[in-house]
């Protein structure tokens, strides 16, 4: 970015609190008797009259010293080294040697700005101050502030008598020091512009001053009778007052000179510092009242100006010297000097502003990685990574912005915020940026959640309490509106040449609505873009009419209407609106499709309703159009007619009628609306049939079965249409008296399915806000949970309102989980909630307060561990904030849960789960000892109940009597009488287990898996084979599972993983898995799978309830089920990927491959078509070739990364943007596999799971590698060796050439012309990937080679990122082996300075070098590297020093400078984590050392001057941590990393401690500790 991010503003040294003298210590030295003498010396060798001083009865000084003066009062002033020793016999006479330096501070300051522009007496005074301060009568380290703290005030404009903490809005960079005695400075020359500055500290003067001041002016003081006059006088004489600042800056400077010949503090040198950069920067200020020509002209024609501004540099020149170090030269680089508009044409001024901007830009790019202008979201996770964090503008942790991008500043740190974003210029590499983003999301749907985060209501639409800018937002309205009008213009290309993309605009049209209805798009800027683009299009882009129907579904928005009728450009919008009509005039009428007739009535439907509410364009209006309205009317009545009662049958539309209903539904939405509920409610209603669990007066009805409506139907529908309709519906379905038909709710659920932007509401909240007592009534909670679990999960997932849902179950589970009796609602809402734990992607909250115990069932919080323990080692936690709350997290679950975790199951666990749960005691001995005390009773009652001659009246008996320590075991019981092949009274057990509370049940169950497994111990121990025992208790299990449907089967499986660590748990769980009776109904589901329920299209058939439910779920329930699927836990899609990398490596190959049948390979996923051949390859130790890892990526490129806007540099012609890439976001059957769509984009709801084909894309991806029979170090290698050399591969590919060759890029040094490729050679090691045949990799990509090898280098890193840590640490360890295994590197012969710029050429931007055939494998690597990193979860991002640690030890400059470019840009990402950036910068600092530690071996010895950027980089990155954000005026570093810099230091050469002296705790020799509160006030 350019500098016009950064404002320039003067910098003002501000006062120490601490160095403000008292009042009364001021009055002291204004009345001190030592200042008239010190003043009246000080005039008599200035040459000045002190006759009338010397009458002046206000003196109050002694006769002796009033006659020494007078006797040396001659004419001629005394010579200059005679004053020393009149000074010295004046100092004796007073006793106070401290009062006395102050006062004679003070008159010397006082004769400075009076008498700066007379040579002479500047010349006394400069020899005055260096002899009182060489003979110790003053000290610099006191006078130089007070000087500067004075002269600044002076700069101030005219009549602002304000103190230097007040010169400017921003303060110093480096805090200011003491400054004493500035109070007690006073002008002295009434005629000159400097005494209007009223005195600094104290509102009067002394009679002394005005003494010296009437004997000093040629005009007496009186004639100043006002301060306006005094105002006016000065006003008319601002030249004069230029000129006097000009000498004083100049006088100053010497004095300043002179100062730093001695050894001052380093407080000192920050304060001279400071105000040298503020002169500099306000060197051209523009006094009040005068034009900038006359500024202008008066600077130019005052000779001295360069002389002090000469002066000015020396000074800072000095201070910055390496030799000395005095400060750092950062401060420089951070400071506003380099932002200096209205340069003077000074080439020493310009020289130091050159070198700080190169130095600048050092620092710049150290902060960024490699190719980070490309780093942009790709929408293929369900995580938002932050790239920057809410605190760096004021915001709370608990704000729900999202920064997906940020801007970088000119020292490279990410900024963002809405001003920011509203000053980007158009048209630059940040304007383009942004714009890539926006349009990657409009094509690939995000979560409406992501959007929600990211833009803001435009301006236009807010109310004046929310015209504040928002610190977090990155997207501009104008951006927005940009991206918005550039998809349109892509879509219309697309629809001109003749490629089906309906479903791209149905998709567009979804997303358009919902940020219109948000408020994020200005409609008017919109409609002006769009005509624009139509306007300047260089073809006839406009050919049909799907911009008037685009523009259609939002004309019933409240916003869009009101711009329309009462704004006061609603005349010019709607002709701009109106001139977008295309009707198609050729319409073939044996040709004619639903789209072509909504297309071709589309513009009279739009120009009616504008009309209806803006009768002001009935002059727009044509015949045609009128003619089409009376069209649309007529065919309605016929419909209605030959129907009756608008009754339509809308399973016989044909196309035309298709077509004209969708117009309809545009025209007049109510009568649609109505047609439809019509269609359901005129079949009836019908009596549910008596059941066992119904009372014999209780009736219920229930609506006939009917046809739902298809989707393709629906899809043409209004959007308008579809919210009446879904309001409608959700008024019959859960308000109203009759059971609805399946047809009416599976036409509900695809409404919202459709429409995913537009059309979602959370359930829980809408219905009660309709009706707060909804939930209660009988029904609608298992009806609204059933469609929650069978059908709008993903629709939640999608959204991110998993965690809102969960904690809307959470409220029903915690009602109803103690209740007996409510097993078929408990279990519904437990199964969602395990859904939706699983589905979780990140961190997240039981309770949001985090306070007391949780909710959940003992179930759920066992589900929570295992999803927690999943996330964290599969996908690593994302936020620092998150390890915050992990631990009372983690307190709350166990404190409801009963449950121990097998060591077997530990071992798998994240170390900070497992060091939490190892504490916890195993309670299952204890429960087998309960048993054997209660066994006996257990037996006995479960005989008298469960015995095949039992009364069924005993069942009250035993739920009356029983004891709760007795009823937990009742399953157990039950269990061992069939064991002792005993039949027991299942109706018996059946009822009982009814009566329980569903936590009962699950309590059973636990205790059955415990007794059953202590049991089989026991029986092995009593001669019986494992075998018998086995098969006696799965026939058992069966017995309660399938055959009389008694307990719950999820339930018991989790049991029995709970305990992997017994010996025969895990072989219980896989029999189970493969009974007959659970595969026929795995095989029946699957079945009622396809085709997917949104394409049935035919009457539903409701199953009887107790055929779909079994006997324990539907024994007392009455109301039908919606749907026949079994209730499982059905896991996600990514779940599949999470399992696979949670076991990467100890799997089986042949679980792993049952694993992938069930997620149908052939079906739905989009694998390789190779992949299922090495995935069933018998031979796993062969890897698979290069060829098939680079078509892995190349999907990732064509369907996840973000596609570039422009084109390529090296090759203009090629029309490689994001327009012409008709291939992006299809699924490609001839490389990644997957369902050939010729429509475009898929809908959201054929990509429900995981939520988008970019994630889908990504995840099948993942998943592919993690299933591999190959271990992780051969899968990297292959990824890494296609990436260190992918220009040279894809640019031979292009010219039709294989890689069998062997060629690569990087082995030529970078700064030769051909360094990209080199012949293959005896010294040369040959580490090409070969293998690859990739002639028509560029043509399916539809990027240019150098675009698509960057873009390949982008997906690589992101890939890498979805692995466990295993593949990280090969990434780590493979790349570190390339970069050390380069040959010219490792030549240690070269010259330092040709290794130099070797490197920094190695080390470009791929972005760049790959256009002029420069690239080399290790700018590649380091640039895969920075993709990887952005694309890691915080936790993770620890891991990264080991690729460091594998280059070390580090024995040259080269390396060093790599070492710094891999690892340096994560420093800002970790300033919110210390105690990683602690290990970070340690970690430098040791790499550091390797090559300039007072040990060090690495030769050539260099010079310490030759990293002065990667020392200022370290400054910069303390700075930037201590201000936790973009580095400010007032940044400090904080103490804890000085210490910590101290301790490292040690290690490295005097030189370079020299250069980093600063970094220290040490006030006395650091600038940074001796304006640090904390340091300064305790040095110790």
């Amino acid at each position: 970015m350019d500098g016009a991010h950064r404002q320039r503003q003067p910098l003002s040294p501000a006062t120490s609190a601490s160095a403000v003298l008292p009042q009364q210590r001021q009055m002291q030295l204004h009345h001190h008797p030592a200042r008239s003498a010190i003043a009246d010396l000080f005039t008599l060798y200035l040459g000045m009259n002190s006759k009338q001083r010397a009458e002046d009865p206000a003196r109050e000084t002694s006769n002796k010293l009033q006659k020494r003066v007078t006797a040396l009062n001659r004419d001629p002033p005394p010579r200059d080294e005679q004053f020393i020793s009149d000074f010295e016999q004046l100092h004796l006479q007073f006793p106070d040697q401290e009062q006395l330096q102050a006062v004679t501070e003070s008159v010397l300051i006082s004769f400075v700005l009076q008498c700066s522009s007379h040579a002479p007496q500047s010349e006394f005074l400069l020899f005055a101050t260096r002899s009182l301060c060489a003979r110790g009568h003053l000290r610099w380290d006191s006078l130089l502030p007070s000087l500067l703290n004075a002269v600044s005030s002076m700069d101030a404009p005219m009549g602002q008598g304000v103190s230097v903490t007040a010169a400017g809005p921003a303060t110093s960079s480096l805090s200011a020091i003491a400054m004493p005695n500035a109070q007690s400075f006073h002008p002295s020359n009434p005629t000159s512009p400097l005494s209007a500055i009223n005195t600094i500290g104290s509102p009067t003067q002394s009679g002394i001053d005005q003494s010296i001041g009437a004997n000093l002016s040629p005009i007496k003081a009186a004639e100043f009778s006002s301060p306006e006059q005094l105002g006016t006088s000065a006003r008319g004489d601002q030249s004069r007052r230029g000129a006097e600042i000009t000498y004083l800056h100049h006088l100053s400077c010497r004095i300043i000179l002179a100062g730093l010949e001695s050894n001052l503090k380093p407080a000192t040198h920050v304060v001279i510092f400071q105000h040298m950069v503020n002169w500099l920067v306000n060197w051209d200020q523009r006094p009040h009242g005068m034009d900038e020509v006359d500024v202008l002209q008066t600077l130019r024609l005052e000779r001295p100006l360069h002389e002090w501004m000469q002066l000015c540099l020396d000074v800072i020149w000095i201070l910055v010297n390496e030799d000395k170090c005095r400060v750092p030269f950062y401060e420089l680089v951070r400071s506003n000097l380099q932002f200096l508009e209205n340069i003077p044409d000074d080439e020493a001024l310009v020289s130091i502003i050159m070198e700080i901007h190169r130095r600048r830009d050092m620092v710049c790019m150290h902060m960024q990685m490699l190719d980070q202008h490309l780093h942009c979201p790709t929408f293929a996770t369900h995580r938002f990574l932050s790239q920057s964090y809410p605190s760096l503008a004021g915001e709370s942790v608990a704000n729900l912005r999202y920064s997906p991008i940020t801007y970088p500043s000119v020292l490279g740190e990410p900024l963002h915020g809405e001003d920011l974003a509203n000053s980007i210029p158009k048209g630059g590499l940040d304007w383009e940026r942004a714009l890539r983003c926006l349009r990657h999301a409009l094509r690939t749907t995000p979560s409406p959640d992501w959007w929600r985060r990211v833009l803001l209501v435009a301006p236009c639409y807010r109310s004046h309490s929310q015209q504040s800018s928002t610190p977090g937002a990155v997207f501009s309205p104008d951006m927005i509106g940009e991206a918005v009008a550039d998809r349109t213009i892509e879509l219309l290309r697309l629809t001109n040449s003749e490629t089906q993309c309906w479903q791209d605009w149905l998709l567009f049209a979804d997303i358009f609505f919902f940020l219109m209805k948000s408020g994020c798009i200005d409609f008017l800027d919109f409609v002006d873009k769009l005509a624009s683009r139509v306007t300047n299009s260089d073809q006839q882009i406009l050919r049909s009419n799907h911009v008037t129907w685009l523009l259609a579904q939002i004309i019933r928005i409240e916003i869009v209407m009101n711009t329309l009728s009462s704004d006061p450009r609603k005349v010019e919008t709607t002709r701009k609106i109106i001139s977008f009509h295309k009707e198609d005039k050729t319409l073939d009428p044996n040709n004619i499709s639903p789209q072509s007739i909504l297309l071709d009535f589309i513009s009279s439907s739009q120009t009616l309703r504008i009309w209806s509410f803006n009768t002001s364009i009935r002059e727009h209006l044509n015949s045609d159009q009128l003619q089409k309205g009376k069209q649309i009317d007529e065919w309605w009545k016929q419909m209605t007619k030959a129907s009756g009662e608008r009754m339509i049958d809308f399973m016989n539309l044909d196309e035309r009628a298709m077509g004209m209903f969708w117009v309809l539904s545009f025209t007049m939405a109510q009568p649609a609306c109505e047609a439809v509920m019509n269609w359901f409610t005129s079949v009836g209603v019908t009596d549910l049939i008596q059941g066992p669990n119904m009372q014999p007066n209780e009736r219920i009805t229930m609506m006939r079965e009917t046809y739902p409506l298809s989707m393709s139907l629906l899809s043409g529908l209004s959007i308008n249409l579809c919210l009446k309709l879904a309001f409608q519906l959700e008024e019959t379905i859960f308000l109203g008296q009759n059971v609805p038909s399946i047809a009416m709710v599976e036409t509900y659920v695809r409404l919202l399915l459709i429409t995913p932007h537009s059309l979602f509401r959370p359930h829980f909240t809408t219905l009660t806000q309709r009706s707060p007592s909804i939930l209660s009534k009988s029904g609608v909670s298992l009806l609204l949970l059933e469609i929650l679990n069978y059908r709008l999960l993903p629709l939640y997932r999608y959204h991110g309102k998993s965690k809102a849902l969960m904690y809307d179950v959470t409220k029903i589970i915690s009602m109803i989980k103690g209740k007996r009796g409510e097993h078929r609602l408990f279990r519904l809402a437990e199964n969602l909630c395990m859904n939706l734990i699983l589905s979780l992607r990140d961190f997240f909250l039981v309770k949001k307060d985090l306070k007391g115990p949780t909710e959940f069932t003992e179930t759920l919080n066992r589900t929570t561990i295992i999803s927690l323990a999943i996330t964290m080692k599969t996908r690593g936690i994302a936020e620092v904030e998150h390890m915050i709350y992990l631990q009372p997290l983690l307190e709350q679950i166990m404190a409801t849960s009963h449950h121990s975790w097998s060591e077997k199951t530990l071992r798998y666990f994240p170390t900070v789960i497992r060091d939490f749960l190892m504490a916890r005691v195993d309670k299952r001995g204890q429960t087998i000892q309960t048993w054997q005390q209660a066994e006996t009773t257990v037996i006995n009652q479960c005989n008298q109940l469960l015995s095949p001659s039992a009364e069924p009246t005993y069942v009250m008996t035993y739920l009356s009597h029983s004891f709760p320590q007795h009823r937990q075991y009742l399953c157990a019981g039950a269990w061992m009488l069939m064991n002792g092949l005993l039949e027991i009274n299942s109706a018996n057990l059946a009822r009982v287990l009814r009566e329980f509370s569903p936590e009962e049940v699950t309590a059973n169950i636990y205790t059955m898996v415990d007794v059953l497994l202590h049991h089989i111990q026991l029986e092995l121990q009593r001669g019986h084979l494992v075998q018998d025992l086995l098969s006696k208790a799965i026939n058992n299990l069966a017995f309660f599972i399938w055959t009389n449907e008694l307990l719950p089967l999820d339930i018991l499986l989790l049991a029995l993983i709970d305990r992997d660590d017994d010996p025969y748990a895990l072989r219980l769980v896989i029999s189970l898995l493969e009974r007959s009776e659970l595969q026929q109904r795995i095989k029946a589901f699957c079945n009622s799978r396809s085709p997917e329920h949104w394409l049935k299209n035919q009457p539903p058939k409701r199953v009887e309830l107790q055929k779909a439910l079994g006997n324990h779920l539907s024994w007392k329930d009455r109301y039908p089920p919606f749907s026949m699927t079994l209730l499982l836990v059905c896991f996600p899609f990514t779940f599949v990927r999470d399992i696979l990398a949670y076991f990467y490596g100890n799997l089986p190959n042949k679980l792993i491959v049952r694993i992938l049948n069930v997620l149908g390979v052939s079906t739905k996923t989009p694998f390789s078509d190779s992949f299922a051949q090495y995935l069933g390859s018998s031979n796993s130790s062969i890897c698979p070739p290069p060829e098939y890892f680079a078509n892995l990526l190349l999907g990732l490129v064509n369907n996840v990364i973000p596609p570039l806007s422009c084109k390529s540099k090296s090759n203009p012609a090629d029309g490689s943007g994001s327009a012409g890439r008709t291939t992006y976001n299809k699924p490609h059957t001839s490389s990644t596999g997957g369902i050939s769509n010729t429509d475009g984009q898929r809908a959201f709801y054929q990509n429900q799971d995981p939520g988008s084909y970019t994630q889908l894309v990504l995840e099948t991806a993942a998943i592919e590698i993690l299933s591999l029979p190959v271990p992780a170090s051969q899968t990297v290698s292959s990824l890494v060796q296609i990436i260190a050399h992918v220009q040279a591969m894809l640019i031979q590919s292009n010219s039709g050439q294989g890689m069998s060759g062997g060629l690569g890029q990087n082995s030529g040094l970078p700064t030769s012309s051909g360094g990209g490729v080199e012949p293959v050679g005896a010294n040369r090691p040959n580490t090409a990937a070969s293998g690859i045949n990739a002639t028509n990799f560029v043509t399916r990509s539809g990027y240019s080679c150098q675009q698509l090898s960057v873009l390949m280098i982008q997906a690589c890193g992101l890939l890498l990122a979805q692995l466990p840590p295993e593949f990280h640490m090969q990434l780590y360890s493979e790349a570190a082996r390339i970069i050390k295994d380069c040959w010219w590197l490792a030549d240690s012969s070269r010259p330092v300075k040709e290794l130099d710029s070797a490197v920094g050429y190695a080390l470009l931007d791929p972005t760049w070098a790959s256009q002029d055939n420069t690239s080399t494998a290790i700018g590649n690597i380091v640039a895969l590297l920075h993709s990887f990193f952005s694309n890691l979860p915080h936790e993770w991002l620890e891991s990264t020093h080991t690729v460091i640690k594998h280059l070390r030890p580090v024995n040259s400059v080269a390396m060093l400078r790599i070492a710094f470019r891999i690892l340096g840009p994560l420093l800002p990402r970790l300033a919110f984590a210390r105690p990683l950036f602690m290990k970070t910068l340690a970690l430098l600092f040791n790499v550091l050392g390797d090559v300039f530690g007072k040990n060090s071996q690495a030769t050539p010895p260099v010079e310490a001057s030759e990293i002065s950027d990667i020392i200022d980089f370290l400054h910069h990155a303390i700075m930037y941590e201590g201000q936790g954000g973009p580095v400010q005026s007032t940044s400090k570093p904080k103490p804890e990393i000085l210490t910590l810099c101290g301790k490292v230091m040690d290690m490295l050469r005097p030189d370079v401690q020299h250069l980093l002296s600063h970094l220290k705790t040490d006030p006395n020799s650091s600038v940074y500790a001796a304006t640090h509160p904390k340091l300064a006030q305790n040095p110790s």
